[in-house]
């Protein structure tokens, strides 16, 4: 009885436009999951191309009269330790984009799917500061394995308090992405967030 009393006070805390939305197809929420990844991605890979390689300056054998192919330097691309051909420089662009609408229409899909699996409580949390005092909530309202926190705003008590969690992810609501809702196993709101992300979700284009 306990329990289908919290249910429906949480979805009574919960707008429907957003957290039971239906969801006929994953491809919309793939493109996101896709795009916050290839956004996150740094072009960190660079290789060197032939002109780039130390040493090589010296021709490796005489041009005619050895029977070997002619080659005028140990660089050459074809040869071990040379330089590489069409390899990653570290200006490549990754990103993906998809539009405003789009994206809001993804985390309202998302949210429903993760309200659907009862992944998402409303509770209210005040922090101490203190890591020991996060971890015992945590256990009291049985939130384990990959928690996302989604709170209005960031307060030194409240990164103070789950900095040091590894299972716990903190998040402003307005910066909540279809790639944290998905990979959590519990979301954990505050009715501040779920009042932001309202606003967020419901607004308008002009």
């Amino acid at each position: 009885m306990a329990t289908t009393t919290k249910k429906t006070a949480v979805a009574n805390v919960l707008p429907d436009d957003i957290f039971a939305v239906d969801v006929k197809n994953h491809e919309l929420l793939k493109l996101a999951y896709d795009s916050y990844l290839a956004n996150s991605r740094q072009a960190s890979a660079t290789t060197l191309q032939r002109g780039e390689v130390s040493g090589g300056g010296k021709k490796p054998w005489k041009q005619k009269g050895t029977g070997r192919a002619r080659f005028g330097s140990s660089r050459n691309p074809i040869w071990r330790g040379g330089g590489v051909v069409f390899g990653p420089r570290g200006n490549e662009n990754y990103t993906k984009t998809i539009t405003t609408t789009s994206k809001r229409v993804a985390l309202r899909q998302a949210l429903s799917l993760a309200n659907k699996a009862d992944k998402i409580v409303v509770l209210e949390f005040k922090p101490t500061g203190k890591t020991a005092d996060t971890a015992k909530f945590l256990v009291d309202n049985k939130l384990e394995r990959r928690i996302l926190m989604v709170v209005d705003e960031k307060t030194p008590e409240l990164l103070r308090s789950t900095n040091n969690l590894q299972n716990v992810l903190l998040v402003r609501a307005n910066y909540l992405s279809v790639y944290h809702i998905l990979n959590a196993d519990k979301i954990v709101l505050s009715k501040a967030a779920v009042d932001v992300i309202t606003k967020w979700l419901t607004k308008e284009e002009k």
